[in-house]
């Protein structure tokens, strides 16, 4: 754990000087000014000292970067340039502390935002203009063109906001901050890695927590899995519309997407509908309370033999798996949810997530 520490940041500490500066028809109440004075005294403090924390800490890295084979000058060049990020500290630590304590709230609203009509109205440009890429990405690896495409609109909605924060001072400051150093750590010897590959370093930018690019993949996920879409020799998931999708085709792939297989689609299930025998038993290691609203797993042919019903499409194959999910309850529109659904929730582990990449899959390709 770092050296020294002094008493955290107060919450939203910067936000008393944006108060104070931008105070309608000069009326200033003298108590919001002793409130921030006073936190700004804390805070003041705080941040030096976890700046010299920070600086005394990044030697660390450097012999950790060296270590794992990083080129002396590439670290040498980013090392003097990084200073402490409280921003990023307190956007970490406000992240849900106890997701258990948390009510689930309905898919709908959810649904209702991020399967927008602007949403599919930009997906269906993107995907009539990447055609040909798209094809050549699903003949490699099984994965539908309309996949790769929602995939790429919920995550920075078609490339037109990928995030401005510095990579490396992101990830330097929180490793530094050790609640999750080993992880932080290596995402940044890993970014480093990826200006050795020829990235410049105003091109690593990207969310407060390490993701980049317009498939906000993590840097040790781009030297995984990011791959060269349009030949040019470069893997650029920041420019390059090709090498985006060809990247997230290749995560999906490498995830375990089965070519053929829907993800899922949406049913009605009878009102005579015995859940009572829907018990998934099994606990999963990853995201359980994610796969804890799923059912046992049937083929097919058994969901069909008790009463669910296709919306708008016909079955699958018979011998085909799925699970049966309801996000808003009994009586609403349910979901049979394949292993390629898995596949997506491997990408963000959230059921809303997964459920609005399908749907907004089978609304671009429409």
């Amino acid at each position: 754990m770092p050296q020294q520490r002094q008493l955290p940041v107060p919450p939203n500490w910067w936000l008393c000087h944006t108060e104070v500066v931008h105070v309608s028809n000069f009326i200033v109440r003298l108590s919001t000014l002793a409130a921030c004075a006073g936190a700004l005294a804390v805070a003041a403090p705080a941040v030096a000292q976890d700046e010299a924390g920070f600086q005394a800490y990044l030697p660390q890295l450097r012999a950790q970067a060296i270590r794992e084979g990083v080129r002396p000058a590439t670290v040498d060049s980013v090392l003097p340039t990084l200073t402490y990020n409280a921003r990023v500290v307190e956007l970490d630590r406000g992240q849900p502390g106890n997701p258990q304590s948390t009510r689930i709230p309905p898919f709908a609203p959810y649904k209702a935002r991020h399967v927008d009509a602007a949403r599919i109205g930009r997906g269906q440009k993107a995907y009539a203009a990447n055609r040909a890429k798209l094809s050549r990405v699903e003949a490699t690896t099984g994965v539908p063109e309309s996949i790769m495409v929602a995939i790429w609109g919920h995550e920075t909605n078609y490339g037109s906001y990928t995030g401005n924060f510095d990579l490396l001072r992101s990830l330097a400051t929180l490793a530094y901050e050790g609640r999750r150093r080993q992880l932080f750590a290596g995402e940044f010897v890993a970014t480093l890695k990826i200006m050795d590959r020829g990235i410049p370093r105003e091109t690593l930018k990207g969310s407060w927590a390490g993701a980049t690019g317009n498939p906000q993949f993590l840097p040790s996920m781009y030297l995984r899995l990011a791959v060269d879409g349009d030949g040019d020799g470069r893997v650029d998931i920041w420019n390059s519309q090709a090498d985006t999708l060809a990247s997230i085709g290749n995560y999906l792939l490498n995830a375990g997407w089965r070519a053929g297989q829907p993800w899922g689609f949406a049913v009605s299930v009878p009102a005579s509908f015995d859940r009572a025998t829907l018990t998934n038993r099994l606990v999963s290691p990853r995201c359980p309370r994610v796969f804890e609203r799923h059912s046992n797993w049937r083929t097919m042919a058994e969901w069909r033999a008790a009463g669910i019903v296709p919306q708008g499409r016909s079955w699958p194959a018979d011998d085909v798996l799925a699970t049966l999910m309801e996000p808003d309850g009994p009586g609403q529109t349910a979901y049979l949810l394949t292993s390629n659904y898995r596949v997506i929730l491997d990408y963000n582990c959230s059921n809303f997530y997964a459920l609005s990449v399908g749907l907004l899959a089978d609304a671009v390709e429409r």
